[in-house]
């Protein structure tokens, strides 16, 4: 079975080399990937069924899809309590987390509710 998951050196959405940031660009746009990063920030591990609850319900197979792309990716790790980030995964969190910062300021200004 191949794989479907975007790495860095495999052809991508937007790039036929999979450049890095492209094959990231492509893992973090699929549904239901930020969110499951974002459940997962406080470094506590969770099982399959509080991501679920957590991730507002995602659906068993969307959940597992990711849950899988993710630990191929090797940002997401299975262990003994559950499902938690990897050192590559709590690194990305850290650099999403200004990103959550400047789109929380961007909807204060936008006086749009949220």
């Amino acid at each position: 079975m191949v794989s479907r998951t975007p790495l860095p050196g495999r052809p991508v959405r937007g790039s036929g080399t999979g450049r890095p940031v492209m094959a990231l660009l492509d893992l973090l746009g699929r549904r239901g990937t930020l969110r499951l990063l974002w459940e997962l920030r406080d470094g506590r591990d969770q099982t399959f069924r509080s991501l679920q609850e957590t991730a507002g319900g995602m659906s068993p197979s969307v959940l597992n899809d990711r849950l899988k792309e993710l630990r191929e990716a090797q940002l997401v790790e299975l262990g003994a309590a559950g499902y938690g980030l990897s050192a590559s995964g709590r690194e990305l969190v850290k650099r999403l987390k200004p990103l959550n910062s400047w789109a929380e300021t961007w909807a204060a200004e936008t006086n749009l509710p949220f």
